[in-house]
C-alpha cells in the first residue's frame, strides 16, 4: 500500500510542475520529493512523469493517477490529522501574524464565531505587513502573500492576490477612461515606496490573452502603506494600483471605480501559512479550518479574482 507521503509528493509536483515547487510547498527537501516518486513509480510499475531539465509532463499513466487521487488527498490528510489530534477542546494562546489593512478588514470579522466555538483559545495576533519565521518568532500561523517558504513550512492558499488600477469618481471627471495601460502615464499616479529599499514598487499589467504591459504611473503621490494609498485614491488624489481585497468595499460603494477592467496584475496567492501539514496543534488546525470555512462562505476567492472582463 502506498505511503501518504508519496502520493503528496506526486499530486503536489504535477501540481507546480516540479520537484522544487512541491518541496517548498510541503516543507521537505528535492531530493526527498525525487526519492519519493521514485519509490511510487517502482511500486505502480509505471513511469508517472517524463523528465528533463526544464519541467516535468505527465505520462498517461500519470495523468490518469493525479486524476484519481488528487480532489481525495486533502480529505485524507484532514481525516487522518482529525483522527490523531487530540480530542481535548482547543485550548491555549493563538498567535498570528496578519497584514494591517486585510486582517482588520477580513481577519477580525471572523474571530467573534471562532471564540464563541472556541472559548479556551486566546489570540495574540500581530498586525503587520512584513515576513515572519514562523518558527523562529514562535508563531501558530500567518496570512498575507508572497512569503518565501523556509523548510519546514507550508501555504494553503486561499484566493488570488490581484492588483488593479482604480481612482475616484471625482479624480475621473472629466477625463477620458484609460483603454489600454499606457494611458495610465496621463495622470497623477499615488505610488508606494518599499520600506527595505527604498525604491518605488512598479507593475506588470496582464489581459486574459496573455499580453503584459507595464503600469507607467507618475510618482506624484509616494506612501508607504496600501491601508493609506486607498484612503488617498478614495480622496481623489490620484490613480494607484491596490490589491483587490484593499479596494473591494470602495469598488462595491462606487467611492473608487476600477479602471482598465480587462487589464490587472497577478502578485500570486493570498495563503494561510504554518509550520507543518502534520500534527499540528488542534488549536492551529481548528483556527485553518475556520479561516478556509469563511473565505468559502464569503467566496473570497472569487471576488478578489481580477481577471474578468
Amino acid at each position: 500500500m502506498e505511503t501518504l507521503a508519496n502520493l503528496e509528493a506526486f499530486v503536489r509536483s504535477a501540481e507546480l510542475g516540479g520537484f522544487s515547487a512541491a518541496a517548498r510547498h510541503i516543507g521537505l527537501t528535492p531530493a526527498a520529493i525525487s526519492r519519493n516518486i521514485a519509490l511510487l513509480e517502482r511500486n505502480l510499475g509505471v513511469r508517472l512523469f517524463h523528465r528533463n531539465t526544464r519541467k516535468l509532463i505527465l505520462t498517461e499513466a500519470g495523468e490518469r493517477l493525479l486524476l484519481s487521487i488528487r480532489g481525495n488527498l486533502d480529505a485524507l490528510q484532514s481525516a487522518i490529522a482529525e483522527a490523531s489530534a487530540d480530542k481535548e477542546a482547543p485550548v491555549g494562546t493563538l498567535k498570528v501574524s496578519v497584514p494591517m489593512s486585510f486582517g482588520m478588514r477580513y481577519l477580525l470579522p471572523m474571530l467573534p464565531e471562532f471564540l464563541r466555538r472556541y472559548p479556551d483559545v486566546n489570540i495574540d495576533w500581530q498586525f503587520d505587513s512584513r515576513q515572519v519565521d514562523l518558527v523562529a518568532d514562535g508563531f501558530d500561523a500567518a496570512v498575507g502573500g508572497g512569503f518565501e517558504l523556509s523548510p519546514g513550512v507550508v501555504s494553503r492558499p486561499l484566493a488570488p492576490a490581484h492588483i488593479v488600477a482604480v481612482a475616484s469618481p471625482s479624480f475621473m471627471k472629466g477625463k477620458k477612461k484609460p483603454v489600454s495601460p499606457d494611458d495610465l502615464s496621463e495622470w497623477r499616479g499615488i505610488v508606494m515606496r518599499w520600506g527595505t529599499t527604498g525604491r518605488i514598487r512598479t507593475w506588470t499589467l496582464r489581459n486574459a490573452r496573455g499580453e503584459e504591459a507595464p503600469a507607467p504611473l507618475n510618482a506624484d503621490v509616494i506612501l508607504n502603506d496600501p491601508g493609506v494609498m486607498t484612503e488617498a485614491a478614495v480622496q481623489g488624489l490620484g490613480v494607484a494600483m491596490l490589491a483587490i481585497p484593499d479596494v473591494l468595499p470602495h469598488l462595491e460603494s462606487g467611492a473608487l471605480i476600477r479602471l482598465l477592467p480587462r487589464w490587472y496584475v497577478d502578485a500570486g496567492s493570498i495563503s494561510i501559512y504554518y509550520s507543518t501539514r502534520m500534527a499540528l496543534p488542534v488549536k492551529t488546525r481548528v483556527f485553518i479550518d475556520h479561516v478556509v470555512e469563511e473565505f468559502q462562505h464569503h467566496r473570497y476567492a472569487e471576488r478578489f479574482a481580477g481577471n474578468f472582463g
